[in-house]
């Protein structure tokens, strides 16, 4: 059976190809009102003398990102055309 995303829902993994600092935590995809997104989050401390461990999120649509991928790899090519 194959896996299917619900609405209002997701799932988020360790990030095992995290490099650097800036990069994800965890990673994975969710859907809210019909809509998939690509799902990141940070592990942070409070800047507050209480030091508290808190998560921060990121939301990219999916479709959004193959769309400006797409466009990017098209105008290399259009530009790479010698007439």
């Amino acid at each position: 059976m194959a896996y299917e995303q619900r609405d209002n829902s997701g799932s988020l993994f360790k990030n095992d190809r995290k490099e650097k600092p800036a990069h994800a935590d965890y990673t994975g995809q969710c859907m809210v009102g019909g809509v998939e997104y690509w799902f990141k989050a940070w592990i942070k401390n409070a800047d507050d003398p209480s030091k508290k461990t808190f998560m921060s999120f990121s939301f990219d649509p999916k479709d959004e990102r193959q769309e400006q991928r797409s466009e990017g790899y098209s105008a290399k090519i259009d530009d790479e055309i010698p007439f």
